[in-house]
């Protein structure tokens, strides 16, 4: 199971590298630089969040997971 920071470190380089293509899309899209950013922040605050959500729903999916041994003492 992935800790909570894992979670959090795996959402912002996620989100990093898609704010980068958000921000060029609707720049180019624009032709502003400010509605770009704009667009691009406010993405990421809301996709953030989707994706932390996402993958600890996922956590507690037990579909294509290994199961640990369980060990006899």
């Amino acid at each position: 199971m992935d800790s909570h920071v894992r979670s959090i470190v795996k959402a912002l380089t996620y989100r990093t590298m898609g704010t980068a293509v958000t921000f060029a899309v609707a720049w180019t899209v624009s032709g502003s630089v400010e509605k770009a950013l704009g667009i691009g922040l406010l993405d990421t605050v809301v996709k953030l969040g989707a994706y932390y959500g996402h993958e600890r729903v996922w956590d507690r999916i037990a579909l294509g997971k290994e199961k640990k041994p369980e060990y006899y003492i």
